[in-house]
């Protein structure tokens, strides 16, 4: 595992790969490797969101659980897929929602939501790499000490931050943050198994945006094009 960290996060987190969690974890996929296992996302694009979204533009988190499992669907980014891959029915939910949110929203040609993470939304999987079609699979081998460490310094670092924690995995994760400096919106989570009892209405889209814009920032643009 090739660490390629956008500089503004590698001087906050540059001794997390020091640890011994990290060295496990980079010894952990570097087998997987060799024994022939296909992992996603590629190397290069593990780190994607902090690419997209350096630590001093970060607006808005929303947190997923891992990549992706299935090919050139995950690149880096939670809930998003690459160009031209069917979207997962999760991602289907949040557009549907979306568009009662915001009439003149367009169901979109592509899943691709770099556009949003352009913006300042954090777009985080607490694991960060999966095997092929084994979801899951990289969960308790290091990756979730790191993330709740990007989590915890967001929220000691920063204010105003608005966190999306959709299910119970997600919102586990609110012990993390300091609800006295940032918002926290939470409901079910997108997939279809539990979008009907609660996601769908929790209107999350539009309420980040008053928030954003009661604080003197610039609200998200959600369109993907």
């Amino acid at each position: 595992m090739s660490v390629k960290l956008e500089a503004s996060w590698m001087e906050i987190l540059n001794e997390e790969f020091q640890k011994d969690y990290m060295k496990n974890l980079r010894s952990y996929l570097q087998l997987a490797k060799t024994q022939g296992r296909t992992i996603y996302p590629s190397g290069k694009l593990i780190f994607n969101a902090f690419e997209h979204t350096p630590f001093n533009k970060v607006k808005v988190v929303i947190l997923g659980q891992d990549p992706y499992h299935g090919p050139n669907q995950a690149h880096g980014l939670s809930f998003s897929v690459q160009k031209g891959v069917q979207f997962p029915p999760s991602l289907q939910n949040i557009f549907k929602e979306l568009m009662s949110e915001y009439k003149e929203f367009k169901y979109p040609a592509h899943g691709d939501l770099s556009q949003w993470a352009d913006q300042g939304v954090l777009l985080l999987n607490a694991t960060l790499t999966v095997e092929a079609h084994k979801p899951g699979s990289h969960q308790k081998q290091g990756w979730e000490n790191f993330t709740d460490k990007v989590i915890e310094n967001l929220s000691e670092k920063k204010s105003g931050i608005i966190f999306l924690l959709w299910g119970k995995f997600a919102q586990a994760k609110a012990n993390l943050i300091n609800d006295s400096k940032h918002h926290i919106l939470q409901s079910a989570h997108p997939s279809p198994f539990s979008a009907h009892n609660g996601f769908f209405g929790n209107n999350h889209f539009k309420r980040v945006n008053e928030i954003l814009e009661k604080e003197g920032k610039t609200g998200i643009n959600w369109e993907i094009t």
